[in-house]
């Protein structure tokens, strides 16, 4: 690798844990016009990045506004770079629709973000509908996008039981059996997604995307 790119490179981590949007957004369109590859810089600078800010925050080592900032700041980038996957003609045929969110009373999205640029940078179409989601929204955004997967995120514990809750309307509308619906997030774990009837659990943004591929091929 030269050294401009690798100054690119460690610049544009830089300004996502600092949450410089603006500076991110630039630095993204640099790294391109030197001929950086898109997903190489996804898969290999922002998911890093975002994963440590991630430790950072459940360390304790920074707080929910630089969390969110960051995450502000990887998906002004990750716009960037998706389009320019497309532009080039890569993934442009959909392996599917997943409707992807943060739980009701959650407003935590640093992991949801990771999964939405992995996910989309694997070919599929994810309607990213944000944080604090009421079971109802996801119901009605599933239905609006003929979602194939609904994926919802949940970091902390007192969150994890609207996980339940978006399930149980699912049932109630008669449209369970519509989706496939997995859960993420640090408070969530394989016996958990067992006992609420979820189709799967991921611990990380890799799994998410293997989990979702192979969903969609059964």
């Amino acid at each position: 690798m030269t050294e401009p790119s690798e100054r690119l490179r460690s610049e544009l981590s830089k300004a996502l844990r600092q949450g410089l949007v603006e500076e991110a957004k630039d630095l993204t369109q640099q790294a391109l016009s030197a001929g950086e590859d898109p997903l190489d810089l996804i898969q290999n600078v922002l998911v890093p990045t975002l994963s440590e800010v991630g430790r950072q925050f459940q360390a304790f080592e920074i707080f929910l506004p630089e969390l969110m900032a960051a995450g502000d700041a990887a998906q002004a980038a990750t716009h960037i770079l998706e389009a320019e996957i497309v532009a080039a003609g890569g993934q442009s045929a959909s392996l599917g629709t997943i409707v992807l969110g943060t739980v009701q009373n959650d407003i935590h999205d640093i992991g949801k973000n990771i999964v939405k640029t992995l996910l989309s940078s694997h070919g599929f179409k994810v309607i990213d509908i944000g944080r604090d989601v009421a079971p109802s929204k996801f119901l009605e955004a599933a239905e609006r996008e003929k979602a194939d997967i609904v994926a919802m995120s949940a970091l902390m514990t007192t969150t994890r039981p609207a996980t339940r809750s978006t399930i149980n309307l699912f049932t109630e509308a008669g449209a369970r059996l519509n989706y496939k619906i997995i859960l993420g997030g640090g408070c969530i774990d394989q016996a958990w997604a067992n006992e609420i009837g979820a189709d799967g659990y991921a611990a990380d943004a890799a799994g998410a995307v293997d989990l979702c591929k192979k969903l969609v091929q059964r």
